[in-house]
């Protein structure tokens, strides 16, 4: 029994595991089949079949394209974001501000507001100011949806650091600019990186805003590029999958690689010390 005790932990990880990645698995599994073999309704490919993985990348489709739109916009959302948020956050939790509670809630409100809900007037604006089809046209949407997750990431690390620091850095002559980037910032990397890191995948993997506001093909992100591969006459679904795949990759290797990083901001900025 003890034994088994000790086992059934992993055990029960690694059926999790299996569960997460299935989907993974089998789009990966179907990138690498004919179309012959995807119709057949074949669970396993018989060779490996890379002209998929070819055709994405042949010129047929704006992919290199649309992997660059994605960089751009979810780059840009990621550092405005963490900006913005770093100043708020630490207007928030180290000046005393009345009703601060109400101005926590009302962060926390603005982050439960779906998206679908806010398509039609954000559409209507960036019309009226001209901002469709462009990088800001999706950037300051993402900001705005994304500020949430910021600002109350970095308040709890920014609560946590003791006031002498800001006293240490008065006397030697530092101004608030310089405390923030030189004494708090250094210290609250972790929570600063874990934020920066969860609104770029956020953006990364966004669909709905992107395949509302950017309808010109050149502006098309990778997402909605993907969704529009299909042909005259068929559904290409082994270049569907092998493009979703490509960008499916780099996520997975950069959080296996940051994990203890991430994991370890999420932590730091949950637990008060």
């Amino acid at each position: 029994m003890k034994k088994i005790a000790a086992i059934a932990p992993y055990v029960f990880a690694i059926l999790l595991l299996l569960l997460i990645a299935l989907p993974f698995i089998w789009q990966v599994l179907t990138s690498l089949m004919s179309s012959g073999e995807i119709a057949s309704g074949s669970s396993w490919p018989k060779g490996l079949y890379f002209k998929n993985y070819l055709e994405v990348f042949s010129g047929r489709y704006s992919f290199l394209r649309y992997i660059a739109n994605s960089f751009i916009v979810s780059g840009a959302t990621a550092v405005l974001s963490i900006t913005i948020g770093c100043l708020a956050a630490y207007a928030l939790a180290r000046m005393r501000l009345r009703h601060k509670n109400i101005f926590m809630l009302a962060i926390l409100s603005a982050a439960m507001l779906p998206q679908i809900a806010a398509i039609s007037p954000l559409f209507l604006i960036l019309r009226r100011v001209g901002l469709l089809n462009t990088y800001w046209g999706l950037i300051i949407p993402y900001t705005g949806f994304n500020l949430p997750l910021a600002v109350w990431m970095l308040y709890n690390f920014f609560r946590q650091l003791p006031p002498e620091l800001e006293e240490a850095a008065a006397l030697d002559g530092a101004g608030f600019g310089r405390t923030i980037w030189h004494v708090f910032l250094p210290l609250a990397a972790p929570g600063v990186f874990t934020a920066a890191i969860l609104v770029f995948i956020f953006c990364w993997n966004e669909f709905l805003l992107a395949l509302t506001l950017n309808t010109q093909e050149s502006m098309r992100t990778v997402t909605v590029g993907i969704a529009m591969f299909p042909g005259l006459y068929e559904m290409p679904w082994g270049i569907i999958f092998a493009a979703a795949t490509v960008i499916t990759l780099p996520l997975v290797v950069l959080v296996l690689v940051l994990q203890r990083r991430i994991v370890s901001g999420l932590m730091a900025g949950a637990i008060k010390s």
